[in-house]
């Protein structure tokens, strides 16, 4: 890969000035075209060189510190001598933490009120909303006050 970076740049600072047309390069200075050379090699040599030099990602150092999280302790077993990993041993509290059936009745009515109100709330609000945008709309009746002609009758079909 580090190669085959290093050889299309090569390649492209001699091939490129087979595609420009020739009227062109008549009216350039070399000056010019030396300096835009020079420039164009020096991009590519730090394009490859940077590639060339990167180490690689089994060398690379780790982003974040290790931490122990465990104690590594020798244990002999059938197979001979392993090591193993204690992590801290943690138990569970097993006291209830429930509140008391007393405390849930005498709290469970101000939960059921809020509730209610939330729910009634979310039906009637919109209403109202709707109701104060459209009453003073006379749309409706202007339609209704309309005189609709009666349709003309259908034409007969047919020899009779």
């Amino acid at each position: 890969m580090k190669v085959a970076v290093l050889i299309v740049s090569l390649l492209s600072l001699c091939g490129t000035e087979s595609y420009s047309p020739n009227a062109n390069k008549a009216n350039r200075p070399v000056v010019v075209e030396m300096q835009k050379a020079a420039a164009g090699a020096f991009a590519a040599f730090t394009i490859a060189s940077s590639v060339l030099t990167m180490p690689p990602a089994a060398n690379a150092v780790p982003a974040f510190p290790t931490q122990v999280l465990a104690e590594k302790v020798i244990r002999e077993g059938v197979y001979g001598e392993y090591e193993i990993d204690l992590p801290e041993q943690k138990y569970d509290d097993a006291r209830s933490t429930f509140k008391s059936a007393k405390e849930t009745k005498t709290k469970k009515g101000k939960y059921t009120a809020l509730l209610a109100i939330l729910i009634v709330g979310s039906f009637i609000i919109p209403m109202a909303q709707y109701w104060w945008y459209v009453k003073d709309d006379d749309s409706s009746d202007k339609f209704f006050a309309q005189n609709v002609p009666d349709p003309e009758p259908p034409k007969k079909k047919g020899w009779f």
